[in-house]
């Protein structure tokens, strides 16, 4: 099948709110459901429920929340993304209007309610250790919210699967290989195998298990494979090192060999998680 190759575009230093806003409503519709099989993974083994009081790192436009809340969980989720963010409020609105078991926040848990009760589960959904210095990043907003959390208190934090078992690794070198050209940093890296034990050692806290769980990626077409990826924010940099075009172009022409005979994209993928607990 030849691509479409989209139509290249002047060079951008940083996204106008306009395109802020579109990379977040392609992650809330086309890309954050990728990861439900890790969701509900985690909330499965962790026997969340009525007894759960959660706190979502980086919870983006919420999906990860409501399916928590869904099963009972009492939820405050947090994110810096202001338009993620204002998505997650939209969705979980009628959850918000029965009550008050939905909290949502711009920044860290510094900004939580200090009348809620503490929490006792802590999630990081958004993958750690895929982007130079995201690991971090997290260090302090782990932080604020493991002073808000129970004794014993369960902490994920999940992590791209080895390379050879994400498919999608591929498409993401072309973030790494345009920001290595230009000599810019923060463009994707491949995972490593201590990146999540690494972050919970500099949290202080102790680990508890871990699982891997298979999240293909699957599209309608190339333009949504295209879409949901530039969303993850992973390609940023790149966009800033050279234009939008060449970033786009590159993944079209990396995504050439999952595309199916009916034009949906699949690609194969494992997610890490590791469980830990405050002390």
């Amino acid at each position: 099948m030849t691509p479409t190759l989209v139509q290249h575009r002047p060079h951008a230093a940083t996204a106008s709110p306009a395109q802020a806003g579109a990379r977040a409503r392609d992650w809330a519709e086309i890309q954050e459901r990728m990861l439900v099989p890790l969701y509900e993974a985690v909330y499965e083994r962790l026997e969340v429920g009525a007894g759960t009081r959660l706190m979502g790192l980086g919870c983006g436009s919420g999906l990860a929340l409501l399916i928590a809340a869904a099963r009972g969980a009492r939820v405050t989720g947090c994110d810096t993304d202001r338009e993620r963010l204002a998505l997650a409020r939209e969705r979980m609105a009628p959850q918000e209007s029965g009550g008050s078991d939905v909290e949502l926040l711009e920044g860290d848990a510094r900004a939580a309610d200090p009348a809620r009760p503490p929490y006792n589960l802590i999630t990081a959904f958004q993958p750690i250790g895929c982007a130079a210095g995201d690991s971090e990043g997290l260090g302090p907003a782990l932080s604020a919210a493991v002073e808000l959390a129970e004794h014993g208190s369960a902490v994920v934090l999940t992590g791209w699967g080895p390379p050879e078992r994400c498919a999608t690794s591929g498409a993401l070198r072309v973030a790494s290989r345009l920001t290595d050209r230009l000599r810019t940093s923060g463009g994707w890296r491949a995972a490593l195998r201590d990146d999540l034990e690494d972050v919970a050692a500099k949290a202080d806290l102790k680990p508890d298990g871990s699982g891997r769980v298979a999240c293909p990626f699957g599209y309608a077409d190339l333009e949504s494979a295209v879409r949901g990826l530039l969303s993850t924010g992973l390609y940023a940099a790149a966009v800033r090192a050279t234009d939008q075009g060449q970033v786009e172009k590159e993944i079209t022409e990396a995504l050439q060999a999952y595309v199916r005979r009916d034009g949906t994209v699949w690609m194969p993928n494992v997610f890490r998680y590791l469980i830990a607990r405050t002390r």
